[in-house]
């Protein structure tokens, strides 16, 4: 396979080419792949650098932190094949890794990579963090993006005079205050969701600006707008069927156990650990507390039933706990595994769905490959084939400027783009038949009320006698 026409060193076109091409082309092009935890997004940037200088900037919020390399399935080093990655596995566990904190770091990396003539490219799962480099406006507990317009240029002078900012007070950073402020952006995130309560009550306590009525008034202007983004992105996702890609996490999360993943939790584990920050929100950590705690518990009376004389605690016999014959602890430790599995799944679904909405939404162009057929059944002629060459291609006219004549995989075609007025992001729907579900906005009610398990269990309501509660 050729290499891109060059230009330079990694086929940007030259300076004086590029003061004759449009502001979109003018911006600084770099390449993000996206995709669903497990489908294979960090072996294809791999990949392409047998036809591009590139430089990997890891997007994955659990791979940055240092530690739990098998559970958060980083690369490697012999298998990333001498091409440098930042931000994997660079960042103290104990420190919380905002989606700022990332933009600013990416920022840095990607003109550091691009003064070398290398290509960045952002490779990761965490879409949000994606969003947050390549968008100009971040909302974030800490400030705002200073490139733009701030919040006092924007709203200082609709306060009134005697406004009072509850910042200089002693002011409560909870859920509770947040639904007596503003109780529509309250309806919006769980109760439990402390950094998006943060982030709403810093806004509103630094700006006196409720944040429903400043996110419905900014959000398609600045955050995430395809016609507004900091770079020129190819976007390239690695997509596969949701049932071949359960079947392989699941097949996955086994070969991590195998690998040592529970000795990892293990060395972490703290019965009074925060859960909600840092490495520690990674799945397959929290899902292990209860046969942890019971082993430690256990161990101290000197005996497993079944297991003989006292288990080193100091070490975790996998082999021999999976291997013994039906006790509490092998159980707890098969329902572990399980949910491990269950929740990874959930975080493939989570990752396809805001997919979509960066398209339908924000109207990013995104260029899918079908990796269903090497997740099934892997063979290397067959990700050359389905992944790695098509990726090629579209690269290759992403730099010839030709990037809308590569067709988008079939799973796409069909989605009709909304704008933010056709979505209603705030309105709460509660969908009855399916356990009084909570969906917000009208996109995710019509999303739901098309989905399978939806139509399923009103089905049977309506065939036992009870009314679709929600029809």
């Amino acid at each position: 396979m050729e290499s891109v026409s060059c230009r330079n060193t990694n086929g940007v076109p030259n300076t004086k080419k590029e003061e004759n091409l449009n502001i979109e082309n003018s911006k600084p092009k770099i390449v993000v792949i996206m995709g669903a935890t497990g489908s294979g997004k960090s072996r294809l940037a791999i990949d392409l650098a047998s036809q591009f200088p590139i430089e990997v900037i890891n997007a994955d919020s659990m791979q940055v932190y240092e530690g739990l390399d098998v559970l958060t399935n980083k690369v490697p080093l012999h298998d990333q094949k001498g091409v440098p990655h930042h931000l994997l596995g660079t960042i103290s566990p104990m420190v919380e890794f905002t989606a700022k904190d990332f933009r600013d770091s990416a920022i840095s990396l990607i003109n550091d990579i691009t003064s070398r003539n290398h290509l960045p490219v952002i490779v990761g799962g965490t879409n949000y963090y994606i969003q947050a480099l390549v968008s100009r406006f971040l909302l974030d507990e800490s400030a705002m993006d200073p490139d733009e317009s701030c919040l006092d240029e924007t709203y200082g002078d609709k306060q009134q005079p005697n406004e009072i900012i509850p910042e200089q007070e002693n002011f409560s950073y909870s859920y509770d205050n947040l639904k007596d402020i503003d109780p529509v952006a309250a309806n919006r995130i769980h109760p439990n969701d402390h950094r998006k309560i943060n982030q709403y009550l810093h806004l509103y306590a630094s700006s006196g600006v409720l944040p429903s009525k400043y996110l419905q008034e900014k959000t398609t202007e600045n955050w995430g707008n395809a016609d507004n983004l900091r770079y020129n992105c190819c976007f390239i996702c690695v997509d596969a069927s949701v049932p071949v890609i359960d079947k392989y996490v699941d097949q996955r999360v086994d070969q991590m156990i195998d690998s040592g993943l529970l000795l990892e939790v293990y060395d972490i584990f703290n019965p009074d650990a925060d859960y909600t920050r840092g490495l520690r929100q990674a799945i397959g950590v929290r899902e292990f507390e209860v046969f942890l705690k019971t082993y430690l518990s256990k161990g101290q009376d000197g005996n497993f039933e079944g297991l003989g004389p006292c288990v080193d605690k100091s070490k975790l016999n996998m082999n021999t706990i999976l291997s013994t014959c039906e006790n509490p602890l092998k159980e707890l430790l098969q329902d572990a595994i399980e949910k491990v599995k269950l929740n990874t799944r959930r975080l493939v679904r989570r990752q396809k769905r805001r997919l979509i909405r960066l398209q339908t939404l924000f109207g990013w162009n995104i260029h899918y490959v079908d990796a269903t057929e090497c997740l099934s059944c892997f063979t290397e002629e067959s990700w050359t084939a389905n992944v790695v060459e098509p990726s090629i291609q579209i690269i290759k006219s992403f730099f010839d400027n030709n990037i809308n004549l590569v067709p988008d995989f079939d799973a796409t075609n069909g989605i009709k783009k909304l704008t933010l007025t056709e979505r209603d992001l705030w309105t709460q729907h509660i969908c009855k038949a399916c356990g009084n579900k909570v969906l917000r906005g009208a996109y995710e009610w019509e999303q739901h009320k098309n989905g399978r398990s939806h139509r399923k269990r009103v089905c049977r309501l309506r065939k036992s006698g009870i009314a679709a509660l929600d029809e």
